[in-house]
């Protein structure tokens, strides 16, 4: 499967802009990747708070990402401020070429940046199958509680981080997302945003794909915007966890938030 990182430098509260930044990428590239990953509310920016931004979960963005997904040919993935029945989330999508689409609500909400005064967290832990690949989705600050992403007698192959992380953490971030691949013996793809937001603070890209040893196939160390394309092999992660099946002496627990 090829996927595609997109570092992107998100424009905070613009949502037409970010979406001009999307569409000329699927337009200048296409069928390069299988899979397009963009950050956590990449319409937008981590713009909590602010209501007026959010759309509803059949409103214009959805649907356009829906099409750009058919029309190019590709799987698109990312989170989006999400409004139903007067509740906020952020909610991550993945849409298929097929007209599949699948959503997960973050369930571990910032709190140092008041996201659960105006965001509600999700309850479900969602695993989407595409190409052959069982991927996780989760959505930043998910990144630091790992019994929440802990793999259950290998249900899924690649967790997918999207994020708003900012440039001051950003080393926490990339140990965190080595860790998470060691643990789980999956590979591991977090994409995070650069650029600024409305009070200067710096995002803090390093978007990466690790491997199930926790090595970083890609490594975009850069703070500017980029996307990259890297092809990944499911058979080398079945002959691993074959080689070295960790998982099997895993410890059984109830998870608090099940399926």
């Amino acid at each position: 499967m090829r996927v595609a990182l997109f570092q992107m430098n998100v424009k905070w509260g613009d949502v037409k802009a970010n979406l001009h930044t999307l569409q000329t990428w699927l337009e200048e590239h296409p069928n390069e990747a299988d899979l397009l990953i963009v950050p956590e509310m990449f319409t937008t920016g981590f713009c909590v708070g602010e209501s007026q931004l959010a759309e509803s979960n059949d409103g214009p963005t959805i649907r356009l990402l829906q099409e750009w997904s058919r029309c190019y040919n590709i799987a698109i993935t990312g989170s989006l401020m999400i409004t139903e029945n007067s509740t906020c989330y952020n909610r991550a999508f993945f849409f298929t070429p097929q007209g599949d689409s699948y959503y997960y609500d973050k369930r571990h909400l910032f709190r140092m940046g008041s996201e659960g005064r105006y965001f509600t967290s999700g309850k479900k832990r969602v695993i989407v199958p595409y190409m052959g690949w069982n991927i996780l989705l989760q959505i930043c600050y998910d990144l630091r509680f790992p019994v929440f992403s802990r793999i259950r007698k290998n249900d899924y192959d690649l967790a997918i981080y999207m994020a708003c992380w900012p440039k001051s953490r950003v080393e926490a971030w990339k140990i965190l997302l080595s860790a998470r691949a060691v643990e789980n013996e999956a590979y591991v793809c977090g994409v995070n945003a650069v650029g600024y937001d409305t009070e200067n603070r710096e995002q803090g890209g390093c978007s990466m794909l690790l491997n199930m040893k926790g090595q970083a196939i890609v490594d975009l160390s850069s703070d500017f915007e980029i996307c990259t394309v890297k092809d990944i092999q499911i058979s080398d992660l079945q002959h691993f966890r074959e080689k070295f099946p960790v998982w099997k002496d895993a410890d059984e627990f109830e998870c608090l938030v099940k399926n």
